[in-house]
């Protein structure tokens, strides 16, 4: 980046010096040691940065970028700022078309930059105070001892306009371009025999820096066209695009394969960058599809499994067609069996339908009981049939001569029968119910209890009495009923004894004690 020195006549040679120190620098010196390889641009491409996605693959360093209708802004707003969009691929020889427009500002540098690891350089270079001229410049490996390598182009309101300058760099020749006129070519053999020769791959570099700072050297403030006032800030360059070609088509990276630094040395890697799948928006190859995978196979091979599909899909069908059958007929006995299980309902419905009729009941009438009509004619009252009830005597008719006050059975004094003696209170026996025959009772008796419906017993002072059941009224009478005691000795009935148990006063293993007669409770 030296000025012509036609345009610094005057200058010391201290100060011509001093401008030789170069405003870029490397991280990796591949003259001097291995350095990674560098991925390639390997296609063209227009970036367009009026749009912000055009700048995914670009580096901003040392400041902002502002990404306008006008194209991407960068702004010195501060001292120390210097704002500049890096690409993160490089080309090896092609062609950068940059249409941009120069920041105003005394000491303010708008520069179009190629630079390699090497320290190769193409340079565009706009002086902030200069609006009639445009500096083209090169470099080789870093030489700057030389300095006649800078020349001045006049261009038109650089501050105002947008501008194409255009850089088209090939092995042989460097040519330089304003707004598509050719104004400078340098030969391979011009630049120290190739040796100065720009050759190796280049990142490229669009920015703006101070070079009017006052920390800068003399020469180079001078060269800037003097100190910069930060008081006038900011100070704008735009830039609306860039074409970038890459003539190492279907390169992935570039390699150096020595330390000499010449283009033959530099290795393709062939592949597709990751900088140039972005920017074509390349996915990954999907994985093939069972189509695709099928249409790759030979002939005789499809046919194969055309056959093995077809005797698949005969059997497949088979198979199918017999399941049906085995369903239909499964089906066929389900519904003749239901068939039949609703026919046998329907007759016992309809006998039920009939036997309500002939028992003069309407079907209708009836409610959920869970009865049959005979049932439900007899008001619900059912003897349950497992239990034989005919051997049970029947329930006692009790005369009404017998019957007192309170409905208590008056005996007579001295005897069973009435009529004999007159009435007197019973001991106290109780019949429990009228349903159930027979007495219960206290009194002289010890507990005589009616263990159930149709028995007795009775727990005399000599337990041997066996105690009571019930039995046919004594001496053949129908007059009434009542209990008889059981011989100890013979198990028959003692129809005196039976006479006698009323007027007794005394007990023995025959028969119970009392005093009087038998009575009992309300029936």
């Amino acid at each position: 980046m030296l000025p012509n020195l036609r345009g610094l006549v005057g200058l010391s040679l201290a100060a011509l010096l001093s401008l030789a120190t170069a405003q870029t620098f490397t991280t990796c010196d591949p003259l001097v040691k291995d350095c990674p390889e560098e991925p390639a641009l390997g296609m063209s491409y227009n970036f367009d940065f009026t749009q912000e996605s055009n700048g995914s693959t670009w580096n901003v360093e040392a400041g902002n970028a502002n990404y306008q209708k006008d194209g991407v802004l960068l702004p010195i707003n501060a001292r120390k700022q210097a704002p500049t969009l890096v690409s993160q691929f490089t080309i090896l020889f092609g062609r950068v078309e940059v249409h941009m427009k120069a920041a105003r500002g005394q000491g303010i540098v708008s520069s179009i930059v190629l630079l390699s690891k090497d320290l190769d350089e193409i340079d565009w270079e706009l002086i902030g105070g200069n609006e009639t001229h445009v500096q083209s410049n090169y470099f080789g490996k870093g030489n700057d001892t030389l300095f006649d390598r800078a020349l001045w182009h006049p261009v038109n309101k650089p501050m105002d306009e947008f501008h194409n300058y255009t850089v088209l760099w090939t092995a042989k020749q460097l040519d330089y371009f304003i707004d598509t006129e050719k104004v400078r070519t340098l030969m391979y053999e011009d630049a120290l025999g190739g040796k100065n020769y720009p050759q190796t791959p280049m990142t490229v570099k669009l920015g703006v820096w101070a070079g009017g700072d006052p920390d800068n050297s003399k020469g180079v403030i001078e060269w800037a066209g003097g100190e910069t006032n930060y008081d006038q800030v900011p100070f704008h360059m735009y830039v609306k695009s860039a074409a970038i070609e890459d003539f190492t088509t279907g390169a992935k990276a570039y390699k150096y394969g020595d330390h000499t630094g010449s283009f033959e040395s530099i290795q393709s890697i062939p592949g597709n960058s990751t900088q140039r799948l972005l920017l074509l928006d390349i996915k990954a190859p999907p994985a093939p599809t069972i189509s695709d995978k099928f249409n790759a196979l030979p002939s005789s091979s499809k046919i194969a499994i055309y056959g093995g599909a077809g005797g698949a899909a005969f059997l497949l069908a088979g198979a199918c067609l017999i399941s049906c059958c085995r369903k239909r007929r499964q089906g066929s006995r389900e519904a003749k069996a239901f068939r039949a299980k609703q026919e046998a309902m329907d007759r016992e419905d309809e006998a039920y339908q009939i036997e309500l009729k002939a028992a003069g009941i309407s079907p209708d009438a009836l409610g959920p009981s869970g009865m049959t009509a005979q049932e439900f004619a007899s008001g619900g009252v059912v003897k349950s049939p497992g239990i034989d009830r005919s051997m049970e005597p029947p329930i006692p008719t009790v005369p009404t001569a017998y019957q007192g006050a309170g409905a208590s059975i008056k005996s007579p004094t001295g005897s069973l029968r009435p009529g004999v003696a007159p009435y007197g209170d019973a001991a106290g026996l109780r019949s429990p119910a009228l349903a159930s025959p027979g007495y219960a009772g206290g009194g002289q008796f010890s507990n005589p209890r009616s263990p159930g419906p149709g028995g007795y017993s009775v727990n005399s002072r000599n337990v041997s009495g066996g105690g009571y059941v019930p039995a046919a009224a004594p001496n053949n009478s129908t007059e009434y009923f009542a209990p008889q005691p059981r011989s100890n000795t013979q198990g028959s009935w003692n129809s005196a004894a039976a006479e006698n148990m009323g007027r007794s006063g005394s007990s023995n293993s025959q028969r119970p004690r009392g005093n009087g007669g038998y009575g009992g409770g309300a029936f």
